[in-house]
């Protein structure tokens, strides 16, 4: 077991709810709830969520979905360090790959990730309803794929979005890769080499952000955009979002994706060699101190 994979015997779960759910006029609400960790990702919130979409998707009278993070933060990005993290527990997986505990060296990871991480995702953006992410705060690494997996998304005038596992881990970005859809390929090239914070506005300006508003009229302006959506036809909006997913297809997406994430378990594989860690021996508490750092140059 790598030094960076905890013992299942250690794992503390602060929550056995770490995922909200709520209907309300038409619109299913699914809010991250690890607010104590900022809503870091690990698998049980990841299977939590995949949970809560099957469940909109089920339910006919659900016409859009919005997708919220309790607290100050809409994510903090993949569990690195809680109590909670549980990447050596075995869970009912959602897609036809095998477990990935007790898997020798980088098989490990690369089998869980494909999983929970770059299979979840493309789940989730194939979601046959419209979906809207409310973000606020930091929108971090594993958080970019969160939102970025939604149709729209709605920021408050304080979100920042940022990925810095390449500055930190020597990783090319997080595993569902999308930075070069989301963003103009040189400024998402700054994005991921400097690693900094783009600010809402900013990320607003590239079309990345649908709109962006005060915080405390973020939850209002997210429920009127996913009120105009609940009263359209469901297969019109389906429709609708295949057509434009099937553009961003033909433009490479998912080869592009496929390629991004073979590169990023190298370097996860380059990091075990070296250093005996798969990040780098990167923590949360480290990466949350370097952030700090270069926010206060």
């Amino acid at each position: 077991m790598s030094s960076a994979t905890p013992d299942p015997a250690d794992i503390v779960y602060e929550t056995e709810t770490p995922v909200l759910y709520e209907v309300r006029d038409g619109v299913a609400w699914v809010t991250m709830n690890r607010e104590r960790y900022n809503n870091a990702q690990n698998s049980q919130m990841t299977y939590a969520l995949d949970a809560a979409f099957r469940r909109a998707v089920d339910d006919p009278a659900v016409k859009a979905i919005v997708l919220a993070g309790a607290g100050k933060h809409f994510s903090a990005g993949h569990d690195i360090g809680t109590p909670g993290r549980d990447i050596a527990r075995s869970f009912d997986r959602a897609h036809l790959v095998p477990d990935h505990v007790g898997r020798p060296g980088a098989e490990l990871l690369y089998t869980r990730e494909q999983e929970v991480y770059l299979g979840m995702c493309r789940r989730w953006r194939d979601i046959a309803k419209p979906t809207i992410a409310m973000v606020q705060g930091a929108c971090i690494a594993g958080g970019l794929m969160l939102a970025w997996v939604c149709d729209l998304i709605v920021a408050s005038d304080d979100a920042f979005f940022q990925d810095p596992v390449s500055k930190l881990m020597g990783i090319p970005g997080v595993e569902y890769f999308a930075h070069g859809f989301e963003l103009p390929p040189r400024v998402a090239k700054e994005f991921l080499l400097l690693g900094e914070r783009m600010g809402a506005e900013r990320a607003h300006s590239f079309g990345m952000v649908n709109k962006v508003v005060p915080r405390a009229e973020l939850q209002q302006a997210t429920t009127e955009m996913a009120a105009k959506l609940a009263v359209q036809g469901s297969l019109g909006m389906w429709l609708t979002k295949q057509a434009i997913n099937h553009v961003e297809e033909l433009r490479g997406k998912r080869h592009a994706m496929d390629a991004a994430f073979h590169m990023h378990h190298f370097a996860h594989a380059q990091n075990d060699l070296t250093t005996g860690n798969s990040l780098g021996g990167v923590t949360g508490k480290s990466a949350a101190a370097d952030n700090r750092r270069a926010e206060g140059e």
